[in-house]
């Protein structure tokens, strides 16, 4: 049974002076009259059809504290266990009944959807512009990557990754029924080809490549003969195993696939093509001009003068910035009602069009920080207000920085798409309390 408060508040609740304990006070007082983002995540943690019965869980307001917490504070799931049961201050700001486990942590954070997050974002919103600290009319635009939990993909190490993974998964339906299910192990063959392969010259890698597909393609019909027998004889196996493993069969072909073209055929596989993990099938490649390649998800963010994260759009594929700057701005209609009256972007979003758009959208000023052609006088009323713009511009690669330093957003832990789309917003909401917080602190 869960409720969405606890029933009676501790007497013994304190929160430290030091500075992070006062933020941590001034970030729970603001909670507490935001009474609809307990409704909000009520809608995910509570089934209305569930009867009220059995030993009480963690409290919705519970969840979210500790969700809150763990990213404000960059821990683990371990971490965030611990300083539950040790901290007199993070227990106060959770309010935990009795220290909670990592696995119960775990499950009932991710529970918690990016819709859901997405909403108390706006209801943080709509706190500030109550509050006159952001109103939405000045925003800047930028983009950044936050990586998956992947290894840079390569050909053989994709496959030694299928092979293990296979191994696995057989090893497991031999369980269910030993006397039925017989395979050869290639598991140590497999890991020494792909070793190999690093260290190899042409001539000898083609032949490694070789025989590692032919090693993959082998343990791929033993899973699929397993399977296939498994529904032939009734065997008990665990329906989420015979589920995984036809996804990793159809993973599978897709590597064999794309190997064979690259290495064996020597064509160029398209990147929609392509699959750079089999654990994070979602991953984008994404290349940034002459930077380093990074897999994961492209983001577009938009913050504004109060240094508040206003949206984050999370981008499938690697499309080009120019492309995205007109919905991100139409965005903000959906926010506060209304476009920006000024907007400030990296020269990544610069165009004739944009600048067009943006106008006809009832942008008054559009400050590219590279002009690409246009002229300041087409952009913005004066070149005092483009300077004053572009330095404002500049802010936002602090914004990035801090979300990417502080809040995890340089690289996401959670797996699967949703859970990676959570961790993004749940990081931005985290985020945007901060500067709430260090204002109610200074007034």
């Amino acid at each position: 049974m869960r409720k969405k408060h606890i029933s009676q508040a501790s007497i013994f609740e304190y929160f430290s002076e030091h500075e992070t304990g006062k933020q941590l006070k001034a970030i729970s007082a603001k909670l507490d009259v935001c009474p609809q983002i307990i409704e909000l995540a009520a809608s995910d943690l509570i089934d209305p059809k569930k009867q009220e019965t059995g030993r009480n869980g963690m409290s919705v307001d519970s969840v979210v504290r500790s969700a809150l917490l763990k990213q404000m504070m960059s821990l683990s799931y371990d971490d965030l266990s611990f300083y539950l049961d040790d901290s007199h201050s993070y227990q106060t700001f959770a309010r935990t009944e009795k220290s909670p486990s990592k696995s119960s942590l775990q499950s009932n954070i991710s529970q918690l959807s990016a819709d859901t997050w997405e909403k108390i974002n706006l209801e943080l919103l709509n706190m500030a512009k109550a509050e006159q600290i952001e109103n939405g009319d000045t925003i800047r635009i930028d983009s950044t990557v936050t990586e998956t939990d992947v290894h840079p993909p390569t050909d053989s190490s994709l496959l030694w990754d299928c092979v293990r993974v296979m191994r696995r998964l057989l090893t497991q339906i031999k369980e269910a029924a030993p006397t039925s299910i017989r395979y050869p192990d290639h598991t140590r063959a497999a890991k020494k080809k792909a070793y190999r392969v690093a260290f190899a010259r042409k001539a000898n890698k083609t032949k490694l490549y070789k025989e590692l597909l032919s090693l993959t393609d082998k343990t791929k019909g033993y899973l699929q003969q397993a399977v296939l027998q498994k529904e032939a004889q009734a065997l008990l196996i665990a329906p989420v195993i015979e589920c995984e493993a036809q996804q990793l069969i159809l993973l599978t072909e897709k590597v064999i696939s794309q190997a064979e073209r690259r290495v064996l055929q020597g064509l160029k596989v398209p990147n929609e093509e392509k699959v750079f993990s089999i654990f994070e099938t979602h991953t984008d490649i994404i290349i940034k001009g002459a930077r380093d390649i990074q897999y994961g998800h492209k983001l577009n963010i938009t913050t504004g003068i109060s240094g508040m994260v206003l949206d984050v759009v999370i981008e499938e594929g690697n499309p080009a910035d120019t492309a995205q700057l007109c919905p991100m701005i139409e965005r903000q209609k959906n926010i506060y009602g209304q476009v920006p009256k000024q907007v400030a972007v990296d020269g990544g979003y610069a165009s004739k069009d944009n600048l067009s758009k943006a106008k006809a959208m009832g942008v008054t000023d559009m400050a590219f920080q590279k002009k690409r052609g246009l002229k300041i006088k087409d952009m913005v009323t004066s070149s005092a207000l483009y300077k004053k713009l572009s330095d404002f511009r500049a802010g936002i690669e602090g914004n990035i920085s801090c979300l990417k330093r502080r809040y995890g957003l340089s690289r996401c832990l959670w797996k699967g798409e949703d859970r990676f789309k959570s961790y993004i917003w749940v990081s931005s909401v985290a985020y945007n309390l901060m500067p709430l917080a260090r204002l109610e602190i200074a007034t």
